[in-house]
């Protein structure tokens, strides 16, 4: 996920993204904690500019923004928060992983459907069953005596 030599976040083979251009902000987590969450700030916000980043390419920008659209702003940056643990660096942590696990699955592009033909067995299975049907439904009309 992440190499330590180049500072960068693997997403995909062919997409890595530089430390450079995320963004992390501190401030304190909501919820109970006594004195600790009053005087610590362990949330972490992640912020990434999707609009501006050179990293990705117009195709996948495109597709990014599409499939996370409810964390992009109108201003095409990504956001992101994590208050799970008491620690910074946790958190830091946890936010940098759901990055990247909302950009490998945003990148991923699906693979193109081929239709394909019903085989002689199902369409007769179904037509099968149809005809059963339709006799349970025969079966229960009421007949009239001559």
């Amino acid at each position: 996920m992440l190499t330590e030599a180049l500072r960068e976040l693997v997403i995909t083979e062919a997409v890595t993204i530089p430390l450079s251009e995320l963004r992390y902000q501190f401030v304190r987590s909501s919820g109970p904690g006594g004195q600790h969450v009053n005087r610590s700030a362990t949330q972490v916000e992640l912020t990434f500019d999707l609009a501006g980043s050179p990293s990705l390419d117009d195709a996948q920008k495109a597709r990014a923004r599409a499939a996370l659209k409810s964390y992009v702003d109108k201003g095409g940056v990504l956001h992101l928060a994590s208050q799970l643990s008491r620690s910074q660096l946790r958190n830091r942590e946890d936010v940098t992983a759901r990055f990247v696990g909302l950009m490998r699955r945003a990148l991923r592009v699906p693979k193109k459907r081929h239709p394909t033909r019903s085989t002689a067995g199902s369409k007769e299975r179904r037509l099968a069953a149809k005809r059963r049907r339709s006799d349970v439904k025969r079966e229960r009309r009421s007949t009239l005596m001559d």
